[in-house]
C-alpha cells in the first residue's frame, strides 16, 4: 500500500557514513526499487506500471535517455528509472487544500526532496501579486493571465521560453512554432547547462552535433572509454550494454576522479550470474584529477603519432582536414606537464596506449565530468582528434558517444529548441507556415539569467524542469526570477521553482508519460528520441492523475491561440485534437522525420541519418572531420584549495531528489557532504566527520558560501573534492562557463573549506 508524503523536512544534520560498495545493482537494487514503488504507488500500480517501462507498446521511462535494445527483457528498467516512474504515477496528490494550507513563505523554507515527495499537481494554481498563497485558476483564466503579460511586453525578447528534456516531439515543436510566431528565440533549454559543449565541439569538428553510435556499435567495440561519466547511477542501463560488450570482448577504460561502484562490477539482476558473482567492467582505472582529460588524450595522441603504422593514414587523407596542425600542436606534448595535468602514472597511461593500439574498433562515452568546464569544447574535439586518427568514425564499432542525461533533451533539440536555430531549420518552418520567423539570436540559459536579473526579460515560461534549482549561482538566479512580472511552469509535481517567483505566477499541471493521453481526435501518443537518435513511439497507460490536467500539446495549443488570436492561420485547434496532424508538420520541417507517422507506427521507432555514421560523410565548412588543435588548458590549483565537482547521488535524478542516501558510496541519511582525498584532508587538517563551510573563489571577488557540509574521507583523486548538486550550485558563478557553448563550469570550482559554525 502506497505511504504518506513526510509532514516535516527529514532532519539532516548528521549523515552516517560507511564504506564504499564496489559492485552496483543486484539483489540490492532490485529490494530498494520495489520498496521506493510501493511507498509511491502500492503493489498492484507497481506492477502494472513498472512492466509497460520502455516497452515497444509501453511509454518511454521519463528518466534518462539511454537506449533501448532491440530485444527488449520483460523489465527493461533500472532502478533509477523506477524512481522516476514512481514519483510521477504516485498516488500522492497536491491539491488546492494543499496551497490553502502551505504559504508560498513556508514552503520556500523546505527541501526540494521535501517537496517533491508531496505527490501529483492537480489542478492549475495562480499566485496573485502580493499574495502569500498560490489559489485555484481556471484554465481560460490562466491562459489569459499569460496573454496579458505576454501582449503587455514591448517586445517579443521580453519573454523568456525555457524547456526540460522530459517534454516530446510534438509539444517542442509546437512549442518552438509558438514562441517564433510570438517573434523570438529565446529559447533556453536543460542543454544548454549539459551537453551543450558536445553539441559544439562535435558540431565543428563532424558536422553532427550528436553521438554516432547505435548500441550494436557499443556490442561490437574491442575498446570503450567511459570518461568523466557514472553509469552506474546517472545511466544504469548503460551497464548492461557495458556487459554485453564485455562478454563479445571488449575491453573498458574507465577515465573519472572518482572511483564509482558501477563501473568496477555490475550484478546485472536480470541474469543467474548477476545475482551472483556479476561482472567486472573496467580492464583500466584511470583517476585523473579534475578538468585533465584534454592533456590526457593530447598525449595520447602524440603517442600515437610517434607509433609507426598507428595512424589511419587513408582515413586521413580521405576524409579529415588540418592534420599537419593538429600534428605540430600534439608532438608538442609532454610526459612532464600532462602527469601533473591529470595526476596519472606514467605506467598506467602507457597501459592505456598500449589497449588503443591493440584495438581496432574504438567508442568513447562521455558525460557531465567533461561538459562542464571552461575547456570543455577543446577537450571534447581532443577525443575527436583521438578518434579520427585510426579511423575511428564512420566504421561499426567506433565512434563519439556523448551520453544524454534526460530522455527528450535531444529530441527537443531537433524540434528547433534552440536560441540559436540553423537557417535552414528557419527557412523550413517559414515555407510551412508560411511567416518570417526571427533570425536573431535568442538567450541560453546563462544568458536568460541576466536578462531577468537586469529587467531585459520580464515573462519566464518554463516547459517542465525545475529551472532554479537546476541552474548556477542560486542567489543570482533566485533574485533574478524574482525580478519578473511573470513565472510560469508547466509541471507534474512540487519543486523550488514554483516558490521563488515572479511578482505574479502559474502552476500549470501536465500530463505524465504514464497516464493515457485523450483528445478530441482520440486517444494520443507521443515520440521521444533517445541518446543515439532513435525515435520511437511513447503511449501512456495509467488514469491521470486528476480530471484537471492538460498535455503539453493542448498547454500550447490552448495558449497559442488565445495569444496570437483568432487570425493566427496556424491550426492549434487541429494539432489539439490529433497529434499525427503535428507529425506531419514535422516531417516536412525537419530533416530525417519524412514518413513520419508511418515509420514511427513500427515497433520500435527509427534511426535518424548521421552522415558520419551511415556514409562516412562531414557535414562540417570545409566537407571533412576536422582536426583541431586548441592549446592544452587544465585547472590551476592556489595552495591550500580543493577543486570540487557537483554531483548526483545514487537516490537523484537531475534536481529531483528520491531519498536521502547514496548507497554506492555509502552515505545515508544526507546530502550535505563534502568528498575529500584522505591525503588532502590531512593537509588542510580536517577530520573525517569535521563540519566545513564550502567557500569558492573566482577572479569577480564575490564569497558564494555553502555552509554546514560534513567532510567525509574518500578516495577522490588528489586536489579534488566532490559535492552533490543542487546544494551546491551556489557555488557556481554565473559567469563562470564554457568557452563556446556557454555552459555552467559545474565541475571545475575552486573552493576552500572553513571551520563551520555549526562544528
Amino acid at each position: 500500500m502506497a505511504t504518506k508524503p513526510p509532514q516535516g523536512d527529514p532532519v539532516q544534520d548528521a549523515p552516517k557514513v560507511a564504506e564504499r560498495k564496489r559492485t552496483a545493482a543486484g539483489l540490492p537494487a532490485i529490494g530498494h526499487t520495489l520498496r521506493m514503488a510501493h511507498q509511491q504507488m502500492g503493489v498492484k500500480r507497481t506492477a502494472l506500471t513498472l512492466l509497460s517501462v520502455n516497452q515497444k507498446d509501453g511509454f518511454d521511462c521519463p528518466g534518462c535517455a539511454w537506449p533501448e535494445p532491440e530485444h527488449r527483457h520483460r523489465a527493461e528498467f533500472c532502478e533509477n528509472g523506477a524512481k522516476a516512474v514512481a514519483e510521477e504515477a504516485t498516488l500522492r496528490r497536491v491539491t488546492p487544500e494543499f496551497f490553502a494550507a502551505h504559504p508560498v513563505s513556508d514552503l520556500a523554507r523546505r527541501s526540494g526532496y521535501w517537496l517533491g515527495q508531496q505527490g501529483r499537481l492537480t489542478h492549475p494554481m495562480y499566485l496573485p501579486e502580493g499574495a502569500d498563497h498560490y489559489e485555484p485558476v481556471s484554465w481560460e483564466r490562466a491562459f489569459g493571465i499569460v496573454a496579458e503579460e505576454l501582449t503587455a511586453l514591448s517586445s517579443p525578447d521580453e519573454a523568456v521560453f525555457y524547456t526540460s528534456g522530459r517534454t516530446s516531439n510534438e509539444a517542442a515543436f509546437l512549442y518552438q512554432l509558438f514562441a517564433r510566431k510570438l517573434g523570438t528565440n529565446n529559447l533556453p533549454d536543460c542543454s544548454n547547462m549539459c551537453h551543450e559543449s558536445s553539441g559544439s565541439a562535435l558540431s565543428e569538428t563532424i558536422g553532427v552535433g550528436k553521438g554516432s553510435v547505435l548500441l550494436e556499435d557499443l556490442y561490437r567495440a574491442d575498446l570503450i572509454v567511459v570518461a568523466g561519466q557514472n553509469p552506474g547511477t546517472n545511466h544504469p542501463r548503460m551497464l548492461s550494454a557495458l556487459e554485453k560488450a564485455k562478454t563479445n570482448g571488449a575491453r573498458v577504460v574507465s577515465v573519472n576522479p572518482l572511483p564509482e561502484a558501477g563501473l568496477e562490477r555490475f550484478k546485472n539482476p536480470q541474469t543467474p550470474k548477476g545475482l551472483t558473482a556479476g561482472t567486472a567492467l573496467t580492464d583500466l582505472f584511470l583517476q585523473i584529477r579534475i578538468g585533465g582529460d584534454q592533456a590526457l588524450f593530447r598525449l595520447l595522441n602524440k603517442l600515437i603519432l610517434d607509433t609507426p603504422g598507428a595512424v589511419d593514414e587513408e582515413f586521413v587523407r580521405e576524409h579529415t582536414h588540418g592534420f599537419e596542425e593538429f600534428a605540430q600542436a600534439a608532438r608538442a606534448a609532454d610526459w612532464e606537464s600532462t602527469l601533473s595535468a591529470t595526476g596519472l602514472a606514467r605506467e598506467d597511461v602507457e597501459r592505456f596506449l598500449r589497449m588503443v593500439l591493440d584495438a581496432e574498433r574504438i567508442v568513447v562515452c562521455w558525460a557531465m565530468g567533461l561538459t562542464q568546464h571552461k575547456h570543455s569544447v577543446p577537450m571534447i574535439r581532443e577525443i575527436v582528434n583521438f578518434l579520427l586518427l585510426r579511423g575511428n568514425i564512420g566504421r561499426p564499432g567506433a565512434g563519439v558517444c556523448p551520453v544524454r542525461g534526460h530522455s527528450n533533451v535531444q529530441g527537443d533539440r531537433t524540434m528547433g529548441i534552440f536560441e540559436r536555430p540553423a537557417p535552414a531549420f528557419l527557412d523550413a518552418l517559414e515555407r510551412e507556415f508560411g511567416f518570417a520567423p526571427p533570425r536573431e539570436h535568442g538567450y541560453d540559459v546563462v544568458r536568460a539569467i541576466r536578462a531577468l536579473r537586469d529587467g531585459q526579460a520580464k515573462v519566464f515560461f518554463a516547459m517542465g524542469g525545475n529551472f532554479v534549482s537546476a541552474s548556477p549561482d542560486t542567489e543570482v538566479t533566485e533574485a533574478a526570477m524574482r525580478r519578473a512580472r511573470l513565472t510560469v511552469h508547466v509541471s507534474t509535481k512540487l519543486n523550488r521553482s514554483h516558490v521563488v517567483t515572479g511578482a505574479r505566477a502559474l502552476i500549470l499541471p501536465t500530463l505524465g508519460r504514464t497516464e493515457r493521453d485523450l483528445q478530441a481526435g482520440g486517444e494520443q501518443f507521443v515520440t521521444v528520441e533517445d541518446s543515439m537518435g532513435m525515435v520511437h513511439a511513447s503511449r501512456g497507460r495509467l488514469e491521470p492523475a486528476s480530471p484537471h490536467l492538460l498535455s503539453e500539446p493542448a498547454i500550447v495549443c490552448r495558449l497559442a491561440r488565445r495569444v496570437l488570436g483568432a487570425e493566427d492561420d496556424v491550426p492549434w485547434e487541429e494539432f489539439e485534437k490529433d497529434y499525427a496532424t503535428v507529425r506531419d508538420r514535422i516531417a516536412r520541417v525537419v530533416p530525417g522525420f519524412e514518413d513520419f507517422n508511418a515509420r514511427v507506427a513500427h515497433p520500435g521507432g527509427f534511426a535518424l541519418p548521421h552522415a558520419p555514421r551511415d556514409e562516412r560523410r562531414f557535414p562540417t565548412a570545409t566537407g571533412k572531420a576536422n582536426f583541431t588543435a586548441a592549446p592544452v588548458e587544465y585547472p590551476h590549483l592556489p595552495e591550500g584549495r580543493l577543486l570540487l565537482q557537483t554531483l548526483r547521488s545514487h537516490d537523484q535524478y537531475n534536481t529531483t531528489v528520491y531519498g536521502l542516501d547514496d548507497r554506492y558510496r555509502g552515505i545515508r541519511n544526507g546530502r550535505r557532504v563534502v568528498l575529500v582525498n584522505p591525503d588532502d584532508a590531512r593537509e588542510l587538517k580536517l577530520a573525517d566527520g569535521s563540519y566545513v563551510d564550502l567557500v569558492s573563489e573566482w577572479k569577480d571577488g564575490v564569497e558564494r558560501r555553502a555552509p554546514g557540509f560534513r567532510v567525509v574521507h574518500y578516495p577522490t583523486a588528489r586536489g579534488c573534492a566532490a559535492a552533490y548538486y543542487p546544494e551546491t550550485n551556489v557555488l557556481v558563478p554565473l559567469d563562470a562557463t564554457a568557452d563556446v557553448s556557454n555552459t555552467p563550469a559545474s565541475k571545475s570550482v575552486v573552493v576552500r573549506l572553513e571551520q563551520s559554525a555549526t562544528d
